[in-house]
Formats: C-alpha cells, sequence, structure tokens
C-alpha cells in the first residue's frame, strides 16, 4: 500500500525542507526561542537579528517557523499584525543592496575548461574522472544557464542525445516550476566549449548508463551518489582555483548569471533570452545580467 506521507515528503522541496530545518535549529539551540512560539517572541526574534540577516532572510525565517507551527497544528504566530510590522519596521530601516554572485564570463570558462583538461590528461585516475565531471558542469550549466538544483536534478534516463544536433534533457522539477509539471530543455552542439561532447565523455570516463547525471568522486575516485545543490558554489571555487583564477564571489548562480551576461552583450533579445532560461518577467532576468552588460531591446 502506498504511504500518503512518502507524496507529502516529495511535494517538498529537498533545498527547502533542510533550509527550515536549520531554520528552527536556529530559532531554538542558538537563539533560545521556545516552540510553539508566541506572537512575542517572534518579534523579538526579528528585532534581535534585523542588524544580522536581510529582510529577505527573515522572510524565510518566518515561513520555517509557520510551516513548523502548521505541521505540528498550532497557531502560526507570524501572521500576526504585530509580527509583520516588526519585518515592515526592518524592511524600512535596515534596506540594503542585494549580493550578487559573480557572474562567470566567457574568457573565465575557457581558461577552466582548459585546465580541466590538462587534468584529463594526467595520470592520476582520480583526477580525470573528477576533471571530466566538472567539464560537464561547467559547460552544462553554463550553455543552459541552469540553477544548481537543476543542474542537481539532471538524470541519464531523461537525457537523449543526438551527435548531430545536441542533447535534450528533461528536467523534472524547478524552483519556478510549482506544479511539477517538468520542462524539457534542448543543449546545442558546439564547435568550441562544446556541453554536448562533455556529456559523451563523461559517460564513457564513468561508466554511467542511468541515475544522477552528476556525481560524488571520492579519493579514491569511486562515483557516488549524486551531488547536492549546496555542493556546487565550493566545486565551481576550487575548478577557478586549479586553474589559476580567484574563485571568492562565485555561487551556485554564477553560471546563471554568466551565460545571461554572454547573451545579451551578444545582442540576444529580452523574449528571446527569457524563453531560454525560463523567466516569466523582465525584473527577474535583469538580476542575473550584469549591469554593464547590454539587454537587447526591451519590449513590453
Amino acid at each position: 500500500m502506498s504511504d500518503p506521507e512518502h507524496y507529502r515528503q516529495a511535494a517538498r522541496r529537498e533545498s527547502t525542507a533542510r533550509r527550515y530545518a536549520r531554520v528552527i535549529e536556529h530559532f531554538e539551540a542558538e537563539w533560545g526561542g521556545l516552540l510553539p512560539a508566541s506572537q512575542a517572541s517572534v518579534g523579538r526574534y526579528l528585532a534581535e537579528h534585523a542588524d544580522r540577516f536581510s529582510p529577505g532572510t527573515l522572510r524565510t525565517h518566518l515561513a520555517a517557523l509557520a510551516q513548523w507551527h502548521l505541521q505540528h497544528g498550532f497557531v502560526d504566530p507570524t501572521k500576526a499584525s504585530t509580527v509583520r510590522d516588526v519585518l515592515r519596521g526592518i524592511q524600512a530601516l535596515h534596506t540594503r543592496p542585494t549580493v550578487q554572485a559573480e557572474p562567470l564570463q566567457l574568457q573565465e570558462l575557457e581558461a577552466c575548461v582548459e585546465a580541466l583538461t590538462r587534468e584529463e590528461q594526467g595520470d592520476q585516475a582520480v583526477v580525470r574522472l573528477r576533471a571530466c565531471r566538472d567539464r560537464l558542469l561547467l559547460l552544462l550549466g553554463f550553455w543552459r544557464a541552469l540553477r544548481s538544483d537543476e543542474l542537481c536534478r539532471l538524470r541519464i534516463e531523461f537525457i537523449r542525445l543526438d551527435a548531430a544536433k545536441g542533447l535534450t534533457l528533461f528536467l523534472p522539477s524547478s524552483k519556478t516550476d510549482r506544479a511539477n509539471l517538468g520542462r524539457q530543455l534542448s543543449v546545442p552542439a558546439l564547435t568550441h566549449l562544446c556541453p554536448v561532447q562533455a556529456y559523451e565523455d563523461w559517460l564513457g570516463c564513468s561508466g554511467l548508463l542511468d541515475g544522477p547525471l552528476l556525481r560524488n568522486v571520492d579519493r579514491w575516485g569511486r562515483i557516488g551518489e549524486g551531488l547536492h545543490s549546496y555542493s556546487i558554489p565550493r566545486i565551481l571555487r576550487r575548478i577557478l582555483q586549479r586553474s589559476g583564477l580567484e574563485g571568492e564571489g562565485y555561487s551556485g548562480h554564477s553560471l546563471r548569471r554568466g551565460f545571461a551576461t554572454w547573451a545579451s552583450a551578444n545582442q540576444w533579445s529580452s523574449k528571446a533570452l527569457m524563453d531560454y532560461v525560463g523567466w516569466r518577467d523582465v525584473q527577474s532576468a535583469m538580476r542575473y545580467v550584469d549591469a554593464e552588460a547590454p539587454f537587447g531591446t526591451l519590449r513590453r
């Protein structure tokens, strides 16, 4: 018999569940709050962290607290007008600029791929294997402007290879796909920095036939489970450092921002870029585009 809890768990994004769990631990263990919480204690919690966390982060903390109370059958204190007034006050008095991830520029992508290609030609099997995976991660993430969690959700059985044209990927779910309908994406074969060739090389090197596309590779060269989204920034920074580049400031959004900046500099229209990446509005897209890069002709 099917277990309803199994499907309830599937409805909640893994990354969101981990983030909410950390919030609850912070509220209880680090701050010393009691659950279920009162409106007054939630208000104090917000006020005491106004200098440390951005208003957006505090809204995430409120969402985590709200979910805990609803799941355990308690009244949600975060919806109280007093709590909302505190949050609005913090927003008014603690407005701060958004910290953007550094975009991975095309020249940096080329330098990284060159360094990884040299590693793939080395003597150590584990270094070759990891470099082959990292080259695919970079090229696929850049040319398809994928988020970290989307890269980690790619499965081999949902990928179709046409060597003459490219790859067809199926994403079972993503951040903007709240209904979990999935999305089909095409990846072109290129003459330079080709993600399709990187995909073929990785399958040949790893011997993988199904399951998660991007996997952990341990110190002995054993291929493990699929990567988690929180490991992508660390892998990216290590690639940059091994390529002789500065890794500070780069995150899981750097590949996505890098592609958007490249496309804008190459005069992609706003509609073409939004359709390709999957953005629903220009405001969302502009958060990823380097301010100095043209964004084509904006049309309403």
